[in-house]
């Protein structure tokens, strides 16, 4: 075989290889895109590389697959169903109660699902794998939900709030599946 065909074989062995690598490296991009939704750009923008944040999200990704999560079976569910009624019916006269006992409520259903309590940061890493399209609510949230404990949320506030807690209390309660419950 002569030095030129050996030098062809040679790189198109390595562009074949470069195309490989840059199908394998965007299929896992648009996998933990899809996977993570928003929370995607969230960690971009966070680590400064989408590189760096790839590799963050895989990590949170490992550590989720170590964790315990189970769903809610159906007699919990109800009750946790009910719960919620009651909360949003509290609404009406103690807004700002109404607020701290959803955050409690979804505490509870995030511990009764295997969620670990290791603290904020972690536990929004741990949410996202599962539920990163409804993560920003959840933040959104607690936000208000912080207004609230110091008196200086409004009205309009709080019910955001309480629509975000719910949006996040039905995606948990779904086991992270998008489900056709009516939102308030």
């Amino acid at each position: 075989m002569s030095t030129g065909i050996v030098l062809v074989v040679v790189a198109v062995v390595v562009v074949a290889g470069f195309v490989a690598g840059l199908a394998v490296d965007r299929r896992r991009r648009t996998r933990l895109r899809d996977r993570f939704g928003p929370e995607y750009e969230r960690a971009v923008e966070t680590t400064g590389s989408r590189r760096a944040a790839e590799q963050e999200l895989d990590a949170r990704e490992r550590r989720f697959a170590d964790l315990e999560i189970k769903p809610v079976p159906g007699e919990a569910r109800e009750q946790y169903a009910r719960r919620w009624m009651r909360v949003q019916e509290e609404f009406v006269d103690r807004p700002e109660a109404a607020v701290h006992d959803a955050d409690e409520l979804v505490a509870a259903l995030m511990r009764d699902r295997g969620y670990p309590d290791e603290g904020y940061e972690q536990r929004l890493r741990d949410l996202s794998v599962r539920h990163g399209r409804t993560l920003e609510h959840y933040r959104a949230a607690l936000e208000v939900h912080a207004l609230s404990t110091h008196k200086s949320a409004t009205t309009e506030q709080l019910r955001g709030a309480m629509t975000h807690y719910r949006t996040l209390f039905d995606d948990l309660l779904a086991d992270g599946e998008p489900t056709g419950t009516r939102r308030s």
